[in-house]
């Protein structure tokens, strides 16, 4: 027998699909809806997203500010493990689902609810990692995912079903963009963009400036950092939200931080999506540079091994798994010496480390010149080479003696 739910907490952003979802919610299930509204930077008005649930009949709304939390606590230790999924996204929405997830469930026990819902597609990633994260932290909580649920398959669907409830919405049938904004980037899909051909209009982006109409002088910034955390912007202390915010807006004016992606699914399909991370490309290229002169070499190449596996467990929906945690922890220690500078050139569209400095550089110049120096005998290099060269040697002798 299956249980009966009398209350729900839904992960409620006020656009088409979660205003549409709520409606449903109450009307398929006949219980209480409680919508959670996380604030992750996406700079609307979330008093008026607020005001907009209690009209569709929501008693209470939870809205909560998790901007320093979503840097510092998910944002910064992705950051120090230079966590890129295929080579290309800084991984801005998959990052915040964890985030969002966990509170929400944190709410449904607090509450007493028996369920916890989501706005995520049938076909998409986010209804992953939503839905890992409930399992891994509140694994008795019922999952309602009404995309998989629902008899309607399109988002042209879900306006009619708008129109006809009066639920107002902002997408229309004409530009259906989709779209995701938090402090760290902005993500796009649908719309024309679902032809890899086209290319996305300028207009669609919220962050950044086209390359083209950049400035033509270039801007140089400096970054602090702290065991692998940037704690600074040009020698002005910052908390990690207002850090992040303030190079977005840097990167931003410069054309800094966008990729045009077709992306592997988890699910199993490709998809193209567009996204903005102008602070974000910032900080990867100025924690690269500064770990390349204080990253012990074995310890930095062992690190790299493991970037692929962190960022695909990242974009999974594995936040909350051991692997990852394991994962991190290699990774936590080896970022403990990366204190120090970093200087990077932000123009038109390119972010380009200009120097790097620390007090822990592994960096010796008495050692690394090529003008004359007492610290290195050139001829250690003529028996290093001779023991490496040695299996090589063995094999062409083999090939030699077989033809």
């Amino acid at each position: 027998m299956s249980r009966v739910i009398k209350k729900v907490v839904l992960a409620y952003s006020g656009g088409l699909d979660t205003s549409v979802i709520l409606k449903w919610l109450q009307e398929t299930y006949d219980c209480e809806v409680i919508a959670f509204c996380a604030d992750l930077g996406q700079g609307e008005d979330l008093q008026a997203i607020k005001a907009k649930a209690h009209k569709l009949g929501v008693k209470k709304v939870y809205v909560e500010d998790l901007r320093e939390i979503f840097v510092k606590d998910y944002v910064f230790p992705m950051l120090r493990g230079n966590a890129i999924y295929e080579g290309c996204y800084l991984l801005g929405t998959s990052i915040a689902r964890p985030l969002i997830a966990r509170r929400q469930a944190e709410i449904a026990l607090k509450e007493g609810a028996e369920a916890v819902s989501h706005g995520s597609t049938g076909k998409g990633n986010d209804q992953v990692r939503f839905e890992l994260t409930y399992t891994a932290l509140a694994p008795d909580l019922k999952i309602i995912a009404p995309w998989r649920e629902w008899t309607m398959k399109s988002r042209r669907e879900l306006i009619e079903y708008a129109d006809r409830h009066g639920i107002p919405i902002t997408a229309t049938k004409a530009k259906p963009y989709s779209m995701d904004l938090n402090l760290f980037h902005v993500s796009y899909e649908g719309g024309i963009l679902e032809d890899p051909w086209k290319s996305p209009p300028d207009e669609i982006f919220q962050m950044t400036v086209s390359p083209e109409q950049a400035p033509n002088k270039p801007l140089e910034v400096e970054i602090g950092y702290e065991a692998g955390d940037p704690v600074s912007v040009d020698g002005k202390k910052m908390s990690p939200a207002t850090l992040l915010a303030h190079l977005n807006k840097l990167g931003g004016a410069h054309g800094i931080g966008r990729v045009d992606l077709v992306e592997n699914r988890y699910v199993g399909m490709k998809s193209r999506g567009v996204y903005e991370t102008p602070g974000g490309t910032i900080l990867h290229v100025a924690h690269r540079g500064l770990e390349s002169l204080t990253m012990d070499r074995e310890v930095l190449h062992f690190r790299d091994s493991l970037i692929p596996r962190f960022a695909d467990l990242i974009y999974n929906g594995y936040w909350f798994s051991p692997e990852r945690e394991m994962i991190q922890t290699s990774i936590d220690v080896a970022q403990k010496d990366v204190t120090g500078t970093a200087r990077v050139k932000l123009y038109k569209g390119s972010c380009t480390l200009a120097g790097r400095k620390s007090k822990n550089s592994l960096y010796r110049l008495d050692i690394a010149t090529f003008e004359e120096d007492d610290v290195y005998n050139q001829k250690d290099a003529e028996g290093f080479i001779r023991l490496n060269a040695l299996r090589l040697k063995i094999r062409a002798q083999r090939k030699k003696a077989t033809t």
